[in-house]
């Protein structure tokens, strides 16, 4: 078992910048991707970021590339997702998630282990 948990989020305005961070326990994460996923009002789930816990390799959605940048600490198991230039299209739930298989997915449905989420809200 893996346990995540989110924190950080909260009220910013646009322009801002907010850094949410992602605690992993449990089972050894080493091996594993880590992904950042949002979820607005209404809409699907969706690709922000992504990390390897080993080697370092990032993804990104378009639309936060340039803006957002994850990075991780594996010596305290901490994944962050460091976003800048924040905009209202922003605003939304932010989940990390772990994935166990070697091959990179932008799915949500292709994770094993998720944390609670944290709510970051983007004022215009």
């Amino acid at each position: 078992q893996v346990q995540l948990v989110e924190s950080g989020g909260g009220l910013v305005q646009a322009g801002g910048s907010l850094r949410v961070s992602c605690a992993a326990s449990g089972r050894t994460v080493n091996s594993y991707t880590m992904g950042w996923f949002r979820q607005a009002p209404g809409k699907e789930r969706e690709f922000v970021a992504a990390i390897r816990w080993f080697g370092g390799n990032t993804w990104y959605a378009d639309s936060v590339k340039g803006r957002f940048t994850v990075s991780r600490d594996n010596a305290k198991n901490t994944v962050y997702l460091q976003m800048n230039s924040l905009k209202p299209e922003d605003t939304a739930v932010y989940y990390c998630a772990a994935r166990f298989r070697s091959i990179f997915t932008t799915n949500p449905n292709d994770y094993d282990y998720w944390g609670q989420g944290t709510q970051v809200t983007v004022s215009s």
